[in-house]
């Protein structure tokens, strides 16, 4: 596939069940990254060897995702990283709750409830440090937010970009990008940075971080010129300059 991918059109229709979202990922990992092999998988004994020691069984999407990626620290691990097998654990808050997920900074965790682990794609929580949140009504939804987001930091820091939404650039977003078929959801920065929304365009994608003014657009390009016709289009005070600037191409319409 080439840089002409795009998120929004690639999940018309949702994510209605775990191979869908599957898929998806297979698809965004061969345009964005590199194609999955059967070696970027975590291992069947490590997973087991979790469960062994966690005394509780992993949710069916969360092996088959640790199956897919597990071993690509590029679409699992750039900033809030998918945590290995190993350093699975549970949190005695909620009734306990498996986590899975971890904030660089350990400012926030994602899991999932004991008594839900039994599902194939159970409901995920959200934790920052005030209780467990829901976050996704279903795991596999929460596999495919973390290869969006890993991915929106990658490209070595040279394609992303972000800034704050003053009123004026508010509505430029839905216009000019297409939203992504995945459900609002909380940021664990808080209400104020809440919900989340997803667009993209071909070889763009764009992550907006609530809906009032000053609100945060998250952006990664494909290409330094995909990077560039986003920030034409999207005037705003963009955090990052860079040297040399590439042709932008064509802004989208």
């Amino acid at each position: 596939m080439s840089s002409g991918f795009d998120v929004a059109q690639a999940l018309d229709g949702g994510i209605a069940d775990r191979q869908r979202a599957w898929a998806f990922i297979r698809d965004f990992a061969a345009a964005w990254a590199v194609p999955l092999t059967e070696d970027d998988g975590t291992p069947p004994g490590e997973l087991a060897r979790a469960e062994a020691l966690l005394g509780h069984p992993l949710p069916a999407a969360l092996r088959e995702f640790h199956r897919l990626v597990g071993a690509r620290p590029d679409l699992v691990a750039k900033q809030d990283p998918l945590l290995a097998p190993d350093k699975l654990f549970v949190d005695d808050g909620g009734d306990g709750v498996l986590v899975f997920r971890s904030e660089n900074q350990g400012c926030a965790f994602w899991g999932v409830r004991l008594s839900d682990l039994r599902l194939d794609d159970p409901p995920v929580l959200l934790d920052a440090g005030h209780g467990w949140v829901p976050f996704f009504d279903r795991l596999s939804l929460a596999c495919v937010e973390i290869i969006l987001s890993e991915a929106l930091f990658g490209g070595d820091g040279q394609l992303y970009n972000a800034c704050e939404l003053p009123a004026e650039l508010l509505g430029t977003i839905p216009v000019r990008f297409r939203h992504v078929g995945l459900p609002d959801y909380p940021m664990w920065t808080g209400p104020d940075e809440s919900p989340v929304r997803w667009y993209s365009a071909p070889g763009k994608l764009l992550r907006q971080d609530g809906l009032d003014t000053y609100s945060w657009l998250h952006v990664r390009g494909r290409t330094r010129a995909d990077l560039d016709a986003i920030c034409a289009t999207v005037r705003g005070r963009w955090s990052l300059e860079y040297p040399e600037p590439a042709d932008s191409g064509p802004v989208p319409s």
